[in-house]
């Protein structure tokens, strides 16, 4: 599947096309799938050209923590899953325990509370309530 990331109205979708038989594209947005029907159109003609060789794969979580925003010694607390954000309930400087729900979590219909993971003391707030997010996404730093 070719991937590709979109940003609209400030909400981040991820969009994967897949294999499109007959007119009908399988394609996948934020981890939910969907048959898209294709408009009809011209057939154009290209020459061939040799594909390139794939790149190698790289170790998904070293991927995952190359791309994240460096923090100040905080411990970031992160998406479980894809979703939506429906609600924060910390603000910045609140102190939390570790068994506290900072923020819940839309996937799939049901809602899912989201732990501190550890006592601490809110740094930042990396999301807002309606914000799309995919698993490992920070959704808050704690210090």
């Amino acid at each position: 599947m070719k991937e590709y990331k979109y940003t609209i109205n400030g909400n981040k979708y991820t969009v994967a096309v897949g294999d499109i038989d007959d007119g009908i594209a399988q394609v996948e947005v934020n981890g939910v799938p969907y048959k898209v029907q294709l408009a009809e159109k011209k057939a154009t003609v290209k020459a061939a050209t040799p594909r390139p060789a794939a790149a190698p794969r790289q170790n998904l979580e070293a991927a995952k923590a190359a791309a994240a925003p460096a923090t100040t010694g905080g411990a970031q607390v992160v998406s479980p899953l894809p979703g939506v954000v429906i609600s924060i309930n910390v603000k910045v400087g609140d102190a939390v325990k570790a068994s506290d729900t900072v923020v819940v979590l839309e996937a799939m219909k049901m809602e899912n509370s989201v732990h501190a993971g550890r006592d601490g003391v809110v740094a930042a707030i990396n999301a807002q309530a309606g914000d799309s997010v995919l698993e490992g996404a920070p959704l808050i730093t704690l210090k």
